[in-house]
C-alpha cells in the first residue's frame, strides 16, 4: 500500500512538473508589421490555437501571447491574408517583423453616359491612334505648335499659365474620382476625418503623387493602403492648428 502511495504521489509530480513547463513556455512578444516599407495599421492578428486575438495599432505595432509553434494568421481588407508558425528564434527576437502584401483589385468603371465605348475613332472622324487632348492640353499644343508662337507665349506668359490649366484640369479629374470612391461614412468613421474637412482632406490627397498613380490605375486597394496613413498626416495638421 505504501509504495502505491509513493507512485500515484511520483506520478501527480509528474504531470504538475509537465503542466507548469507547458505554461511557462507560453509569452507575451512585441511585432510589427509592414507593407514594403510602411507600417500597417489595423490588422487583425489571431493565435490560431488558442483563438487570443489583437489589431495592430497607427505605427503597425502588436503584441499578443504565444508559445513555439503557435500559429499566426494576419489578416486586413486591403491586404493578403498570412499565416506565421512562432519558431524558437521568433520567441527570443525583441521585435518580429511582419511583412505583408496589398491585395492587388482593380476599381470598377465609371459609365458617365448611355454612349459608352463610342468614339471618334469608331466613329471614322479621326484616325486610330491619332493623339487626343484635353481642352486645357489644345490650347498648350495650339499656344507651342510653332517657333513664333513658342517665343511669343514664352515672353507673354501664356504658355505657362496654360500648363497651369492643364494641371489643374487634372486635379479636377481626380477628385472626381476619389469623390465616386469613397463615401462619408467611410471618412468620419474609419479615417476619422471629420465631416466638415473631407472636402479639404480630398484635396490634400490629390496632391499626393502615389496617391494620384493609385487613382489613375484604378487600383482600389493601393489607394485604401495609402488614404490612410494621408489620413494619419492631415489629422495631424490639423490638430496643429488649433
Amino acid at each position: 500500500m505504501k509504495g502505491n502511495n509513493i507512485f500515484y504521489i511520483a506520478l501527480f509530480l509528474f504531470f504538475a512538473q509537465l503542466s507548469f513547463g507547458q505554461k511557462a513556455s507560453s509569452k507575451e512578444i512585441s511585432g510589427q508589421i509592414f507593407e514594403k516599407s510602411t507600417s500597417v495599421t489595423s490588422v487583425n492578428i489571431i493565435n490560431n490555437d488558442t483563438q487570443v486575438s489583437t489589431v495592430s495599432d497607427n505605427d503597425g505595432r502588436f503584441s499578443i501571447v504565444v508559445k513555439e509553434g503557435d500559429v499566426l494568421v494576419f489578416s486586413a481588407v486591403n491586404l493578403e491574408p498570412l499565416k506565421r508558425r512562432i519558431s524558437a528564434e521568433d520567441m527570443n527576437l525583441s521585435l518580429l517583423v511582419i511583412k505583408m502584401e496589398a491585395k492587388e483589385i482593380e476599381l470598377k468603371e465609371v459609365v458617365v453616359n448611355d454612349n459608352y465605348g463610342i468614339t471618334a475613332e469608331n466613329l471614322g472622324i479621326v484616325p486610330r491612334g491619332q493623339k487626343t487632348y484635353t481642352p486645357a492640353e489644345r490650347k498648350v499644343y495650339t499656344a507651342t505648335s510653332t517657333s513664333v508662337d513658342k517665343i511669343l507665349n514664352g515672353i507673354s506668359g501664356r504658355t505657362a499659365m496654360l500648363k497651369k490649366e492643364v494641371n489643374v484640369e487634372k486635379k479636377e479629374a481626380l477628385f472626381r474620382k476619389i469623390e465616386y470612391l469613397f463615401d462619408e461614412n467611410y471618412y468620419t468613421e474609419r479615417l476619422k476625418i471629420p465631416a466638415d474637412d473631407i472636402k479639404g482632406f480630398q484635396l490634400y490627397c490629390v496632391d499626393d503623387a502615389d496617391f494620384a498613380v493609385s487613382l489613375n490605375t484604378k487600383n482600389k486597394t493601393m489607394s485604401m493602403f495609402l488614404i490612410t496613413d494621408l489620413a494619419r498626416k492631415y489629422l495631424i495638421i490639423l490638430e496643429n492648428e488649433k
